[in-house]
């Protein structure tokens, strides 16, 4: 069973002001600062996986499983490469690892920063326990190629881990129609995180890397209309709008 929230700033009909004794706990309100949940499913730790580069792309940081006939591009920031976008037909599943606390979850929080700065922007926001454990679903503005202003659907999923936080922005038909993004979601949960044993500070991005024998054509700096997507102040927000394409590989096989 799926649950779902109330949309923000949604009334409910006959709404009443609430009472001290009605006012709920401020850890349940927000679920921030809990331990990671367990991860039976995935997306692992590289100290779960005996063979991570078995049926997945080596990306240093991460390990992405490989499906035939998918893109696999990645992005940068500055010098970086900090983020992989993984295209099948009609849909797309970015994915982006940070650091983060040892026994301290972070996703709680992110969420509540992807949705304010959502909001400011004038877009609308669903809380919603999907497949993958709770997860945003949005309607951001965005400009049309004509110059008019449009709406886009996004998903936004993450998951917690061992000193590590896995972000997914789903976006195109498996954002619009979620039961179409099946797939997706089975690789974020395929997906391996290296974190190393590298001090870092929390939400530091997980740097990738170019894999060794793929077949690249490069692309330039040309901006993505997810691009756009990018909300303030937030590198979580969509994550997008500090990123720019890089090389991508044509094909998965």
């Amino acid at each position: 069973m799926f649950g779902r929230r109330r949309k923000r700033n949604e009334e409910p009909e006959g709404a009443v002001e609430p009472t001290a004794e009605d006012a709920p706990d401020e850890a349940e309100v927000r679920r921030v600062k809990l331990e990671p949940a367990p991860r039976p499913d995935g997306p692992w730790d590289i100290t779960e996986v005996g063979s991570p580069g078995e049926g997945r792309v080596d990306l240093g940081g991460l390990f992405v499983p490989g499906v035939k006939g998918m893109e696999l591009r990645v992005e940068v920031a500055g010098d970086a490469i900090v983020a992989s976008t993984i295209v099948l037909q009609d849909s797309a599943l970015q994915l982006q690892a940070f650091a983060a606390p040892k026994r301290e979850g972070i996703w709680g929080e992110v969420r509540e920063e992807i949705a304010s700065g959502i909001t400011q922007q004038g877009g609308t926001i669903d809380e919603v326990e999907g497949p993958l454990g709770w997860e945003l679903r949005a309607r951001v503005p965005v400009q049309l190629p004509d110059g008019k202003q449009g709406v886009q659907a996004v998903r936004f999923i993450g998951v917690d881990g061992n000193r590590w936080f896995l972000r997914g922005v789903i976006s195109g038909q498996g954002a619009v129609q979620p039961q179409a993004a099946g797939l997706l979601e089975q690789i974020f949960r395929d997906t391996v995180v290296v974190r190393g044993d590298t001090p870092m500070a929390p939400r530091d991005p997980i740097v990738l890397k170019l894999p060794e024998d793929a077949k690249m054509v490069p692309d330039g700096i040309k901006q993505q209309p997810a691009e756009q997507e990018g909300a303030s102040g937030s590198r979580f927000a969509g994550g997008l709008d500090k990123l720019r394409r890089g090389p991508e590989i044509t094909e998965v096989r």
